[in-house]
């Protein structure tokens, strides 16, 4: 039996990939985060599959699930919300599958930055303003940060920044963001991208704190920050398709008639 990790996405069941859904419809058990995973996407598990919420469960109860079906020689569908590779909390579960000699395979899915940037209708990369971006968390009470990865830190940088698991933190991202992005930057709070209920929440670093507090929001929301998120504004088109610019599949240039 494989044990297959299943990045859900964010939570639009149309969002999930081919093989990820074919991975659920043929697995006999599928545990799944309740919390952040459609009912719609498990609803895709074969008829009287073994079917479990794992959000009120330990990672001894779910393991124990998995090697319960590894001895019944079952293939189990560990269904995560976005992509199992950013903030998934597999890694753990990794180590005790090859600690108990249990196969593995990880399939990808669309992680939220990405669903968050098609909601918006925007680039997160935009020629000589921005080219990175760091995907990141604040520090919590249950995890801290290690040191040097610090929100400070990656300001330094100007790339448009991705933060998970902050938005009880925006006074906190405000004070250290201000003195490197400016009061005026742009922000998107993204709540819930791809579920019915979905809210894109814009603002600036000086006046998103109150947008977000009278929407009432204080979970399941991720943060974009950087001057790339502008809209309307000018920039330079890209290299790629520049007739000045020739690469391997275009070699020649263009020149004017």
């Amino acid at each position: 039996m494989t044990v297959f990790f299943v990045g859900a996405g964010p939570g639009d069941p149309d969002l999930l990939t081919i093989k990820a859904a074919k991975v659920i419809e043929r697995c006999p058990v599928c545990l799944y985060a309740g919390s952040l995973v459609p009912a719609e996407v498990v609803a895709r598990a074969p008829e009287g599959a073994r079917v479990m919420d794992t959000a009120p469960m330990t990672l001894d109860e779910t393991h124990a699930e998995i090697v319960a079906a590894h001895g019944r020689g079952e293939d189990v569908a560990r269904v995560h919300s976005g992509d199992p590779s950013l903030y998934g909390a597999i890694a753990e579960q990794v180590r005790r599958l090859e600690a108990d000699g249990i196969p593995y395979e990880i399939v990808p899915g669309v992680p939220a930055y990405a669903a968050a940037a098609a909601a918006l209708g925007q680039e997160l990369t935009v020629p000589e303003i921005a080219q990175s971006v760091v995907l990141t968390r604040v520090s919590m009470k249950s995890t801290s940060m290690p040191e040097g990865e610090t929100l400070e830190n990656f300001a330094r940088t100007g790339a448009t920044l991705a933060i998970h698991l902050g938005v009880r933190a925006l006074r906190e991202i405000e004070r250290v963001l201000v003195p490197h992005y400016g009061a005026d930057c742009p922000v998107v709070v993204a709540y819930r991208v791809g579920w019915p209920d979905e809210m894109l929440i814009r603002g600036t670093l000086a006046d998103i704190r109150e947008k977000v507090r009278a929407e009432k929001i204080t979970r399941t929301a991720l943060i974009l920050v950087g001057p790339a998120l502008a809209r309307g504004r000018d920039f330079r088109d890209s290299a790629l398709y520049d007739p000045a610019h020739p690469h391997v599949l275009r070699p020649k240039i263009a020149r004017a008639s």
